[in-house]
């Protein structure tokens, strides 16, 4: 029956607004743009707190979300999501940016810590629970002597371009790869 399907969310962190365009905190939503392009979900809805589409990818019924609050407060827009829609905490994947992977690089996990970003924060400490799977776009480390904040909140350099756009389409692969074949799969697939 259709009414018991399981129903997906993908969400692509960042900060919202124009300004925010391009830059390596925004590594999230981009890689989402991409999921949401191939499969032609449309984010025209504004619901919790986001811009939001639903539709399906490879068959698997799916919600995609861009969070329009800044990416510290991410955990307000999932959670709002997750309480409306009674989605479970393990049919939820979340795409962020990542300092401490070289950029370029991905890695997915089915759930875990933080590990130092406040997005991923915001959203454990909204959720009650760090049991969803989250993907990671390597974004590489700030220079030495430079600020992280600073550093995550600059666009991505020319030379960089290359590496970053294929990265984007492969975490965009890996979510559809953990939406169809599962986590451990995927991981197997597609982990730098």
């Amino acid at each position: 029956m259709a009414g018991t399907e399981t129903t997906y969310a993908v969400f692509g962190l960042g900060n919202p607004g124009r300004r925010f365009a391009g830059t390596r905190h925004n590594a999230g939503a981009m890689a989402l743009d991409i999921l949401a392009r191939r499969h032609g979900i449309r984010l025209w809805r504004r619901r919790y707190q986001a811009a939001c589409g639903r539709g399906r990818v490879r068959g698997k019924p799916v919600w995609l979300f861009k969070p329009r609050t800044y990416m510290n407060l991410s955990g307000y827009a999932v959670a709002a999501a997750v309480e409306d829609l009674r989605l479970a905490a393990d049919n939820l994947l979340v795409m962020c940016d990542d300092i401490d992977l070289p950029a370029g690089n991905i890695r997915l996990r089915e759930k875990g810590s933080a590990g130092g970003h406040k997005g991923l924060r915001s959203i454990i400490d909204e959720l009650g629970t760090q049991d969803f799977a989250r993907l990671r776009v390597g974004v590489g480390a700030p220079p030495p002597g430079e600020d992280a904040a600073a550093y995550v909140l600059s666009a991505f350099e020319a030379a960089e371009m290359e590496s970053i756009d294929a990265a984007l389409a492969r975490a965009a692969d890996a979510a559809e790869a953990w939406l169809v074949e599962g986590a451990a799969r995927a991981m197997t697939a597609f982990n730098d």
